[in-house]
């Protein structure tokens, strides 16, 4: 969703991809390797406990931050820079952010669904 200059960081040579990720064959595996997506530039992005502003924050990521992103679930609608999405990405156990605030390089999922 976005800018084409903010590119995810990949960890790995473009040349092992498959199926368009890294040197893996699912999201959940490039997350584990070490796929990272960065955060929009000039946002501290709000870390919360389940996927929306109702849910209590549990830590505030800082400018330039480069997220994993394991597993994505729709949640509350939320207006960012890089467009209006209600998908919330699951960056550690119990940890969600707003995708909006995420540049993932398209539109949708981009990770398995969290259960």
């Amino acid at each position: 969703m976005g800018v084409e200059e903010h590119t995810a960081e990949h960890t790995q040579d473009p040349a092992d991809a498959v199926d368009g990720i890294e040197g893996a064959t699912t999201a959940a595996e490039a997350a584990a390797t070490g796929t990272r997506y960065p955060i929009a530039p000039g946002h501290r992005v709000n870390v919360r406990t389940g996927p929306g502003t109702n849910y209590r924050i549990v830590r505030t990521l800082p400018y330039g931050q480069k997220i994993p992103i394991y597993c994505q679930k729709p949640g509350e609608w939320v207006t960012g820079p890089y467009g209006t999405s209600n998908l919330w990405d699951n960056i550690a156990n119990g940890q969600f952010v707003a995708d909006a605030y995420v540049y993932t390089g398209r539109d949708g999922y981009i990770a398995p669904r969290c259960d």
